[in-house]
């Protein structure tokens, strides 16, 4: 899901898998594989987790132009004239920063002029509710539209393909189901999940979370969830 972390750069900062340091306060698009940031420093931080079509009801932005990258949260913030990440510097409390966060939000929906796209709404609703298994080819139906209008349309809104979307909606619904310990053995987990079989389950597993399911539960502590630090 798109996010939105804040850092305080004085203490410490994030950098990616290419020793980019990130800025202070940036939205992040959708993933497609695992992320791999480095911390230097000690570094306090909040963030904000926006529904996978937000991106362009709320800022405008094509979707697509941030799958798997960053843009500085606090360059568009002063393009509106709010000095973002001074003002949360400068906050003496979390509820302070949040309060900040939620009024440049708000500022920033009621100056858009592209609101919310109805059909892919629906779409994205029903493909999470059915955590990945929905029929594709039912929604293009309902939504009226040709495989490949469909697939730009879901694109431009949402970062990634319908198909790959689903993928990652049935890959983060296993994940859950194995972080809660709820299987006796994978071969459970792909199935519950609609995975053709237990090597389909792994395959999926690796791709996304960058391990084996077992490489994972023994590599990994998870700080809050989809944030997890992996030991050696």
């Amino acid at each position: 899901m798109p996010r939105a972390p804040v850092q305080q750069p004085e203490q410490g900062t994030f950098y990616d898998q290419t020793s980019k340091q990130l800025p202070g306060i940036f939205v992040y698009g959708q993933t497609t594989s695992q992320a791999k940031l480095c911390l230097s420093g000690r570094l306090d931080t909040i963030g904000i987790c926006f529904y996978p079509n937000a991106l362009k009801s709320i800022f405008g932005l094509n979707a697509s132009e941030l799958t798997n990258t960053c843009t500085d949260l606090n360059a568009l913030a002063e393009k509106r004239g709010f000095y973002l990440l001074e003002q949360l510097s400068l906050a003496s409390s979390v509820g302070r920063k949040m309060e900040l966060l939620s009024t440049y939000l708000a500022a920033e929906i009621r100056k858009n002029e592209t609101g919310p796209d109805g059909l892919v709404e629906y779409a994205v609703d029903r493909i999470v509710q059915s955590n990945g298994t929905v029929s594709l080819k039912e929604l293009q139906k309902t939504a009226n539209l040709s495989e490949r209008s469909f697939e730009r349309k879901f694109n431009h809104w949402v970062g990634v393909s319908p198909k790959l979307f689903s993928k990652i909606c049935r890959f983060q619904a296993s994940l859950t189901q194995f972080r809660a310990n709820d299987f006796d053995r994978l071969s459970d987990i792909a199935f519950d999940n609609l995975y053709a079989d237990q090597s389909h389950f792994i395959r999926s597993f690796k791709e996304f979370a960058g391990f084996s399911p077992h490489q994972f539960q023994k590599r990994s502590v998870e700080i809050v969830q989809n944030f997890p630090q992996l030991i050696g």
